[in-house]
């Protein structure tokens, strides 16, 4: 049950289109337009990573092993392996008394491709703390250890980390429906109808409205801190750029999710493109920031320099262009 987003033309002729579900969302969790079906279920992906860090803030684990505020918004992000992601994961794990070995993801590259071309320079090997859900696993580490687990087995199901992070998950969007899986980097992701995330991010962005005092003043310190660094909640992309704005709080996860919460309007929104495309994104943020009376001229030149209207081939040159297939009018 999804709608026509996005159209793809090569040299003024059609190429293809992209599906999926927008939702939006007023500051009571109500739709206030959506395409698609809002109760359709969506796999968070890494959109939900802002929303699980919250128990370390909830339980004060960024104080406990000395977490500087930039260090913290890691715990958050899908970093591209640049050398301050790697230097903050590093220093975590090393705070914790852990080393890199804990992680149970493969070793791999850098997502930066300078950062992965310098360490081929240097002759270095592919590491775990270079994936870009290594920050995620700090945050999932520090609460198995301070909720009593095995250390060793934070990434399985039935944990006590993953119960806290669940419960945290259901509150924040505000839903009993809830399915599990088993996300890229090992460890459980969750789904929910699109409506609950636009409803998280809408609570991101309207702390006032989660109903849940710790989670509240967690969420509030954990957005702050992500306005405060967006560099280090993904680099050169757009999860940055999006940040980078003080009125939003943004998300993006695998497979074509993404999530922003608008603290003015206070509102919530979120689409997902059924083919899992992310080149879709900037042009969807945008128009629907435009729609929403929230794309600032700042804003607008931010995300055009991500090339969101233009189709390069492998030479960097213009073949194409995209264009959103629906008008967005509150």
């Amino acid at each position: 049950m999804y709608a026509p987003l996005v159209q793809e033309d090569r040299n003024g002729y059609f190429d293809l289109i992209h599906h999926g579900w927008i939702c939006v969302v007023d500051e009571h969790g109500r739709v206030v337009w959506s395409l698609g079906d809002a109760e359709d279920m969506v796999f968070y992906r890494s959109a939900s990573k802002p929303i699980q860090a919250l128990p370390v803030f909830e339980m004060g684990l960024d104080k406990k092993y000395g977490l500087t505020e930039e260090q913290s918004v890691v715990l958050s992000a899908s970093h591209l392996g640049m050398p301050m992601h790697v230097t903050a994961v590093e220093d975590i794990l090393r705070r914790m008394g852990l080393t890199e070995d804990v992680l149970c993801m493969k070793p791999t590259r850098p997502g930066d491709a300078a950062a992965n071309e310098a360490r081929i320079r240097a002759g270095l090997p592919l590491r775990k703390v270079y994936h870009n859900c290594s920050g995620k696993h700090c945050a999932l580490l520090m609460m198995q250890r301070e909720l009593g687990g095995a250390v060793e087995d934070y990434w399985k199901t039935d944990t006590p980390v993953h119960r806290r992070v669940e419960r945290t998950i259901r509150v924040i969007s505000e839903t009993d429906r809830v399915n599990v899986g088993v996300d890229g980097c090992g460890v459980p992701v969750f789904a929910v109808p699109i409506r609950n995330i636009a409803v998280a991010y809408k609570n991101l962005a309207c702390i006032d409205t989660i109903q849940d005092d710790s989670l509240q003043a967690a969420a509030a310190e954990n957005v702050r801190r992500i306005g405060l660094y967006p560099h280090m909640i993904r680099g050169a992309l757009l999860c940055t750029a999006m940040n980078r704005d003080p009125n939003i709080i943004a998300k993006g996860g695998a497979n074509g999710v993404y999530g922003f919460g608008l603290k003015k309007q206070r509102l919530g929104v979120a689409f997902k493109v059924v083919d899992g495309t992310e080149s879709a994104w900037p042009l969807l943020a945008m128009e629907l920031l435009r729609g929403l009376g929230a794309l600032t001229e700042e804003h607008q030149a931010r995300l055009e320099a991500l090339q969101p209207k233009y189709i390069l081939n492998d030479n960097d040159t213009v073949v194409g262009q995209r264009k959103t297939l629906f008008e967005m009018h509150l």
